[in-house]
């Protein structure tokens, strides 16, 4: 009996630690959409007057906001910067990480390995105004340089992800390809890489959702160019004086789709991967 009841009271625990945290994700989505659907007018100073719901619900704010932000160049813009960042950095990350992980006996190897991880430590803050200006003079303040800096910038974390991953996948694998006359490189590629398949779709979703919402990388190298990504071009939401929020939250929304379609995608990976790679 008393574990009985043990165990119901730990599931009244999960089930109100759920809801909380539901909650954590409901209250500000709710809050995205109605106030993308209201019209400016229906913003009002009372809490009941931003929390209830639109009196019509309209597009308008959405027409509205793809024209400020240039949408679908800024949306293209986004797509082509986060897609090769991402494939970029699956490829190299993942050599690295299987070159970097495969000899942490050796001091040499070792020692590489944790001055790449000690990256994540070294604040953007610190890098930026340096950043600007050694990329404008190599002529890299484009989207070109971009990509460049956020495969550097993201490559401790997903080197560290990649070497703990392998710690789950047997040396026996590779002793039997070496045995059967495989080179190191095409063992690489034709039995590691497509078994580090669940990490790849977490440094896929981790890199892309990092890129896809960063703002102050391509504001700093990009700066006056024509150029925009969408969380640059929502800037044009702020002014001096204030801040339309109808027509912000209406981009966030719509910048929101791809981005969450990607993560559907990929999620069936990402659990695995992410337990898979935490474990030294």
């Amino acid at each position: 009996m008393k574990h009985t009841s043990s165990v119901g009271k730990s599931n009244k625990t999960v089930l109100v630690l759920l809801i909380l945290g539901l909650s954590t994700i409901i209250f500000p989505l709710y809050m995205t959409v109605v106030i993308a659907f209201k019209q400016p007018s229906e913003m009002t100073n009372s809490i009941s007057g931003i929390l209830s719901l639109p009196k019509v619900w309209s597009l308008q704010n959405f027409r509205e906001a793809m024209e400020v932000t240039d949408f679908w160049n800024s949306l293209k813009n986004s797509l082509v910067i986060s897609g090769l960042t991402v494939g970029i950095s699956i490829l190299i990350h993942s050599l690295m990480g299987y070159t970097l992980g495969r000899n942490k006996s050796s001091k040499f190897y070792n020692f590489v390995y944790l001055f790449i991880v000690s990256g994540m430590f070294v604040p953007f803050a610190i890098l930026m105004m340096p950043l600007a200006k050694q990329t404008a003079e190599m002529g890299l303040a484009n989207w070109f340089g971009v990509i460049l800096l956020y495969v550097v910038f993201y490559m401790p974390m997903n080197i560290m992800l990649y070497s703990g991953y392998l710690t789950n996948i047997p040396l026996a694998l590779e002793e039997a390809a070496r045995v059967d006359g495989a080179s190191t490189w095409l063992t690489y590629w034709k039995i590691i890489f497509p078994i580090m398949k669940p990490m790849h779709a977490t440094v896929a979703v981790i890199t892309a959702l990092a890129v896809w919402n960063d703002v102050m990388t391509p504001l700093i190298i990009m700066a006056g160019s024509s150029e925009n990504t969408l969380p640059l071009a929502q800037l044009n939401f702020q002014s001096q004086f204030g801040t339309n929020y109808n027509l912000a939250f209406a981009s966030y929304l719509l910048s929101l789709i791809p981005i969450l379609v990607f993560y559907l995608i990929c999620q069936k990976q990402i659990l695995n991967g992410v337990v898979n790679g935490a474990v030294k």
